[in-house]
């Protein structure tokens, strides 16, 4: 690389439950500079989740479960060797774990058929909880792409 690595700048926690993982997610979320929009959704989401919740877990460690279930721990990434492109399974790094994690829950809880963004969100946290949904699908098929391609890891870069 010509320049140096960019600084990590730090996040400001959130508001209600001040943890930066909330605010991280939130930024996520957020679409066109609407953060405050953003954070109103997301809390929304967990209300909803803590009226349909009937264990004793309370719904921020409910999404953070979710979270941590949907969370990949290995991916495939091409490799060109001698004219081939092959799919070489690697180890992902934590910060990219979360980030993967994080878009695939909002990605998916954004194609489901609820009626507002809020519902949508808790529906797909509640069901990542469960390990179902599009999203915990999306780890089990990347996990199984990269066990199906396991006799190129040998090619890792």
């Amino acid at each position: 690389m010509r320049k140096r690595k960019a600084k990590k700048r730090p996040l400001l926690p959130d508001p209600k439950f001040n943890d930066q993982l909330v605010t991280r997610f939130v930024n996520m979320l957020m679409w066109d500079g609407k953060k405050s929009t953003a954070f109103k959704i997301f809390y929304d989401s967990l209300d909803i989740i803590e009226k349909k919740n009937n264990s004793e877990k309370s719904s921020l460690e409910i999404w953070k479960d979710s979270l941590s279930n949907i969370m990949p721990h290995v991916e495939v990434r091409s490799r060109r060797v001698g004219g081939a492109t092959f799919q070489i399974p690697m180890q992902i790094r934590p910060d990219r774990k979360i980030s993967l994690g994080m878009k695939w829950l909002i990605g998916y809880s954004r194609k489901r058929n609820e009626k507002s963004m809020a519902q949508k969100l808790a529906a797909e946290i509640l069901a990542a909880e469960k390990e179902e949904g599009a999203a915990f699908k999306k780890k089990v098929d990347t996990h199984k792409m990269a066990e199906a391609n396991k006799a190129f890891s040998h090619f890792r870069f």
